[in-house]
């Protein structure tokens, strides 16, 4: 795992230090460079593989062609030994260099044969070409600008793995207010767009190409097209249930194998969940040795419905892994404002907090940590699926009916603060349910409450911002995903936006404050490639969130994992607000701070304050992400 930065053109000679310098946190352990005319790379380190060698950039054996890699190849030596015996000659035993010599037998074509998780340069002098790629979903990210050049016709381009990294070349910046009101909708701002005018991220699976000022870019890999390949490929539907299981099992078991990759200690984060416990038995069914796992649980009564300690203990129990168990009593006041400037820009998704606790617990011991990431999307772990499958059964019943019980019987339902809402998503459905299925899905992942919608912006900033928040992206893609079933495009929509700009995200960069690198075995491409042929019938049998999941583990983890409801790595957020937390929320969204950053009206904010700390409503989510969104302000500002 490293940090990847550098640009084309002619630059001040100081501007590849200070990139690197933000960057030190993604690779403390060495620094390296490659500048020549029209372009410069640099990168900083986390040695994983071959540690004493693997140095970078790397080149071919002219040095006409160098890399910088933030990330892990994980079919390395299979592609290496191959290539030796084609003729090339390596110099160290690292995943990096595979790329170099790969590129100079099949081209950009090459990719196609990569499985991992990457962000990758790549220079070729011969062609005055730059490549920069992004592995299939997004795993590892990838930001750039691009900027007029001073040859008529030109344009120079600027890339680093973070953002912070990024905007020591930018100079001017400004935001993009439609970016902060997709922040404020979602939590998160999505993708390829950022906060600010002129960055972008690299899609996931996307290359980009630049020749001689010219700038091209292409998708090599597409959730849509792959859906459909891989539905031709499998065939699963012609097959028996034990069949597809058994298929499973054997994938998955090699996926995990294939993570485990690493010349340095490894660990796995693990949870009481179906995904972290199946890694766990993965690894334990391919390796004899120690396996080091962690879980983090919250020390006060008042918390307790939060932890999965008990879960997690008989998991390692099972499989006889070291474990590291922590209890925690966290300083929220003082944890936010390190997460923030962790993230790098707005994010509000108050996973970020266990997984920010739970990386520094782990890089105490190991620099490699498995995660669960991605099992949810790819085997139906939402009970959002489940209803989305139920509104379009609901949306039968006639459009008067659902538009009186969304009128006058969803209002009167509570919602509660406790890590498992049940009544709060049944208000949540019936709200919602005189709308299509799309329109209600998206309303369920969004966060601006009915009652105000987007009157909650300032009347300036929403003129400017304008009235599309990005809804309308988010039902097309729902729309256009090739299934008829409801929960498969729900699946689909959120396999394109809520797994690569909010989980993936998320774990990349709180790992990486500790210099800890994340690995998600369940976005592998190939396990991607059979999840996507099963059908939904299959996936959620029995009406079961991972119905197919579970009837694949049933012999291979404990019955009472198997029988455990959905959990959630989440934290006691709504309670925080209204006591840890409360006189800084106060302090930060004052009526004149929020007047002074003219984003939202004060009279919304103070609404949602009185609401949620008499527990009338649960609004922690948006109070949340304007704290955050304060407190990252503040951040800019100092630096």
């Amino acid at each position: 795992m490293c940090g990847i930065c550098g640009f084309t053109g002619q630059r001040e000679p100081t501007l590849l230090d200070e990139m690197l310098r933000r960057l030190v946190h993604r690779g403390p352990d060495e620094e390296g460079r490659h500048q020549e005319p029209g372009v410069a790379l640099g990168v900083r380190r986390l040695r994983v593989i071959d540690p004493e060698g693997g140095h970078q950039p790397i080149g071919n054996e002219t040095g006409t062609i160098w890399v910088v890699l933030n990330g892990e190849i994980y079919n390395y030596r299979e592609l290496r030994e191959e290539l030796i015996q084609k003729g090339h000659r390596f110099v160290s035993n690292c995943d990096t260099e595979v790329l170099v010599h790969l590129y100079e037998q099949d081209g950009e074509e090459g990719i196609h044969r990569l499985r991992g998780m990457f962000a990758f340069a790549l220079w070729d002098r011969a062609r005055q070409t730059l490549l920069l790629v992004r592995d299939r979903l997004g795993i590892k990210p990838l930001y750039y600008a691009v900027q007029a050049s001073d040859i008529e016709g030109e344009r120079r381009l600027v890339f680093s793995s973070e953002l912070p990294a990024l905007l020591a070349a930018l100079s001017p910046r400004s935001l993009r207010l439609q970016a902060l009101a997709q922040y404020l909708t979602f939590l998160y701002v999505p993708g390829p767009e950022t906060l600010f005018d002129g960055v972008r991220q690299l899609r996931p699976g996307e290359l980009l190409r630049v020749v001689k000022g010219r700038i091209e870019s292409r998708r090599y890999f597409h959730p849509e097209s792959a859906c459909r390949e891989a539905r031709n490929t499998w065939q699963i539907a012609s097959q028996r249930s034990e069949e597809w299981r058994d298929r499973f099992l054997e994938l998955l078991k090699d996926t995990v194998h294939s993570h485990l990759v690493s010349d340095v200690p490894l660990g796995l984060f693990l949870s009481g969940g179906l995904d972290s416990g199946v890694i766990l038995a993965m690894m334990r069914a391919v390796t004899n040795g120690p396996i080091r796992s962690f879980s983090i649980g919250y020390d006060s009564d008042a918390d307790r419905s939060y932890n999965e300690l008990e879960a997690a203990r008989l998991l390692a129990r099972h499989f006889g892994a070291d474990h590291t168990e922590e209890r925690l009593s966290p300083d929220a006041v003082t944890l936010l404002p390190k997460i923030v400037a962790a993230m790098g820009e707005p994010f509000a998704d108050s996973s970020a907090i266990p997984t920010y606790l739970v990386s520094e617990v782990a890089r105490r011991s190991v620099t490699v940590a498995l995660s669960g990431i991605g099992g949810d999307e790819l085997f139906g772990g939402y009970p959002r699926y489940l209803g989305a499958r139920a509104a379009a059964r609901y949306g039968r019943l006639p459009g008067a009916l659902r538009t009186w019980v969304s009128a006058s019987i969803a209002p009167r339902l509570p919602e509660g603060s406790a890590s498992r809402d049940y009544l709060g998503r049944l208000k949540r459905f019936l709200r919602d349910g005189h709308a299509p299925v799309a329109e209600q899905y998206v309303r369920w992942i969004t966060f601006l409450p009915p009652e105000w919608g987007t009157e909650a912006f300032a009347p300036e900033f929403l003129e400017q911002a304008g009235s599309a928040i990005q809804d309308s992206t988010y039902q097309l893609l729902f729309h256009r995903w090739p299934s008829e079933e409801p929960t498969d495009r729900a699946m689909g929509l959120d396999l394109q936006t809520y797994l690569p700009d909010d989980l993936l995200r998320m774990g990349d960069r709180l790992s990486m404050a500790h210099s800890l690198e994340l690995r998600v075995p369940f976005c592998d491409h190939m396990l991607l490639s059979f999840a996507l042929s099963l059908p939904a019938s299959a996936r959620f049998a029995g009406w079961k969130l991972k119905g197919f999941m579970r009837k694949a583990l049933r012999h291979v983890l404990p019955s009472t994992i198997l029988a455990r409801s959905k959990f959630g790595f989440q934290v006691p957020l709504a309670r925080w607000l209204r006591e840890d937390l409360r006189e800084m929320v106060h302090d930060l969204l004052s009526d004149d701070t929020v007047t002074r950053r003219g984003y939202v009206r004060p009279d919304y904010v103070r609404w949602l304050m009185r609401e949620h700390e008499t527990g009338s409503r649960n609004f922690a989510d948006q109070l949340y992400a304007l704290l955050v969104l304060e407190l990252w302000h503040q951040s800019i500002a100092k630096n």
